[in-house]
């Protein structure tokens, strides 16, 4: 039923090496940058939790559907834990959300220092750095209420499962609107991830284009 979700997020962290009187527009556009990536900190930490509650609930949901009625208070008995850890993974996917919302906040103070480049191509390679990073957030933003929504069909099934009354065609075409819900989260995790990836080469190729000596930091 359940379908894994993994997010790729490539944060990539610099110290610049040497110093100067005061940072250019450069400079400041890259101290924004890294800083945004601190600020996904929170977003990056939530993925292994993300994904090894989804296992346990896949492992409640099997559990589940081996029981017949005669077991009724035992399908009960998992379907509220399994309802638990729902509402578990729709706390981490808020905080998850939050980390993004932040880190979006900050990204937009770079808009300011690209008014400042001299440097035309430099401006260009900026510009289209923010393009791909506006993209990324909407993309998140589609996955962040895909998600949401999936996780509503979960906690109907969970729910569900507690009435007596639940009939085969009420689970089947329950589990079919779950299914639907998720294959929507895959296709959006995907375009989140491909931007991401297109963000972070950009980034680079922006930070070698301005000249900026930066080194890996441990």
């Amino acid at each position: 039923m359940k379908l894994k979700l993994t997010i790729l997020l490539m944060v990539l962290s610099f110290v610049l090496s040497g110093c100067n009187t005061g940072p250019t527009p450069e400079e400041e556009i890259y101290e924004t940058l890294e800083e945004v990536v601190n600020l996904e900190t929170s977003f990056k930490e939530q993925q292994n939790p993300l994904v090894e509650l989804e296992k346990k609930e896949k492992e409640l949901y099997d559990q589940i559907i081996s029981l017949g009625m005669k077991e009724f208070d035992k399908i009960v008995a998992l379907s509220e834990e399994a309802l638990a850890i729902v509402e578990e993974r729709e706390t981490r996917l808020n905080e998850e959300n939050a980390s993004i919302e932040a880190s979006k906040e900050k990204f937009n103070l770079v808009k300011d220092y690209i008014a400042n480049l001299e440097d035309e191509k430099l401006s260009e390679d900026a510009n289209q750095l923010i393009e791909l990073m506006e993209n990324r957030y909407s993309s998140y933003s589609t996955l962040y209420s895909n998600y949401l929504e999936a996780i509503g069909h979960d906690k109907k099934l969970y729910t569900m499962f507690q009435s007596e009354d639940l009939t085969l065609e009420q689970l089947e075409e329950q589990i079919k609107n779950i299914n639907e819900s998720y294959e929507k989260v895959i296709a959006a995790n995907e375009e989140f991830n491909n931007f991401t990836e297109q963000y972070n080469e950009s980034k680079l190729a922006f930070y070698e284009n301005a000249g900026l000596e930066v080194v890996y930091k441990d």
